[in-house]
C-alpha cells in the first residue's frame, strides 16, 4: 500500500468515526429531550413551543452573524419557491414539536417514542404514495407487520395511538420536503426560514397563553428562565450535528443509528417516568421492532456501497 493510499484510508476512517460521534450525539440529545421539557415546569406545552420557535430563530441569527453567512440566507430568500417550501416544512415541524412537547409534559413519552419507531415505516409509505417508488417484498412484509402492531396498540390504548401517528407522519412529511429541497439549503438556513415563518404563530400563541394562564418566562427562577432561553440551542445543535454526520456517514449507517433517539425516549418513559406498559403494549412494540429489523435487513441487503452513499449525502 502506498503512502498516499494509506493516508487516504486513514482520513476516511477518521471521517467515519467523526460522523459516528456527531450522529450519536445528535440522536442522544433528541432522546433526552423529554427530561429537558419536564425541567421546564410549570411552563405549559404551548408556551414552551412558542419560546422554542422564537429562541431558535434568535440562535440561528447569531450563528449566521458569527459565520458571516447572511449572503447565503439572502440568496435563499430570493428563491420564492424555496421560501414557500420551507414555510410548508415549518408547518409540519411545528405540528411535530407541539405534539411531542404535549406528550412529554403529560405522561406520554412512551407513545412519543413509538412515533419515532414507526417513522421509518411511514417514510417507506410516503415513498410509495408520493414518490411512486416500488417496494421490495421485505418492505411490504415490514409494513404489514407494523399495521398489525398499530391494531394491537390500539386495543392496548383503547384507541388509536394518535400521538405516535401524528409524530410519525408529521416528521415523515417534514423529511420528505427536506429531501425534495436537497442540498439547495443548509441546516442553519433551513431552520432560519422555518422558524421565521413560525415566529408570528409563536407570538400569537404566547398572547393566548398570557390571557389564559399567564406567561411563566422570567417569573419562576433564574434557572427556569435560563432553561427556556436555552430552547434555541437545544433545538439547533442536534440538527447541526445531524447535518455534519450526514455528510460523513453512509446512509445505511445513518439509518441504523437513528434508533438511538426513540430507544432513549422509551427508556426515559419506562424506567425514569414509570409509564405503564401493559402486555398489549409490549406485544405492539415488539411487532414494531420486528418490522424495523426486517426493514434494516432489507436496507443492508440491498443498500448502496458506503462510498456511493457518502458522495450522495455530501
Amino acid at each position: 500500500m502506498t503512502d498516499a493510499a494509506a493516508s487516504h484510508r486513514t482520513t476516511a476512517h477518521s471521517t467515519y468515526r467523526t460522523g459516528l460521534v456527531f450522529g450519536g450525539l445528535s440522536y442522544a440529545l433528541w432522546g433526552a429531550l423529554p427530561l429537558y421539557f419536564l425541567l421546564l415546569a410549570p411552563s405549559g406545552a404551548f408556551e414552551i413551543v412558542a419560546w422554542r420557535v422564537l429562541f431558535s430563530l434568535v440562535f440561528c441569527a447569531l450563528i449566521i452573524t458569527v459565520t458571516r453567512t447572511w449572503t447565503v440566507l439572502g440568496r435563499a430568500l430570493r428563491q420564492r419557491r424555496l421560501v414557500w417550501t420551507m414555510g410548508l416544512a415549518g408547518v409540519f415541524i411545528f405540528i411535530n414539536w407541539q405534539t411531542y412537547v404535549i406528550a412529554a409534559t403529560t405522561g406520554h413519552v412512551v407513545e412519543a417514542a413509538l412515533g419515532y419507531f414507526i417513522n421509518p415505516i411511514v417514510t417507506v409509505l410516503l415513498g410509495v404514495f408520493v414518490l411512486r417508488e416500488n417496494l421490495r417484498r421485505l418492505q411490504w412484509v415490514a409494513i404489514v407487520v407494523s399495521c398489525v402492531a398499530v391494531v394491537v396498540l390500539a386495543v392496548g390504548y383503547g384507541s388509536l395511538p394518535w400521538i405516535s401517528l401524528i409524530l410519525a407522519f408529521s416528521f415523515g412529511l417534514y423529511g420528505l420536503i427536506k429531501k425534495r429541497v436537497g442540498p439547495s439549503v443548509d441546516a442553519v438556513t433551513g431552520l432560519t426560514l422555518e422558524t421565521a415563518w413560525l415566529a408570528p404563530v409563536a407570538v400569537v400563541q404566547l398572547v393566548v397563553v398570557s390571557g389564559l394562564s399567564g406567561i411563566t418566562f422570567g417569573t419562576v427562577s433564574p434557572w427556569h428562565t435560563a432553561s427556556l432561553l436555552a430552547a434555541g440551542i437545544i433545538t439547533a445543535v442536534p440538527l447541526l450535528l445531524f447535518a455534519a454526520a450526514a455528510r460523513r456517514l453512509p446512509l445505511t449507517v445513518l439509518g441504523l443509528i437513528q434508533f438511538v433517539a426513540p430507544v432513549l425516549q422509551f427508556l426515559v418513559g419506562v424506567v425514569i417516568l414509570n409509564e405503564a406498559m401493559p402486555f398489549e403494549r409490549w406485544v405492539g412494540f415488539g411487532l414494531v421492532w420486528v418490522a424495523l429489523i426486517i426493514l434494516m435487513v432489507d436496507m443492508v441487503a440491498s443498500g448502496r456501497s458506503p462510498r456511493r452513499s457518502i458522495r450522495e449525502v455530501a
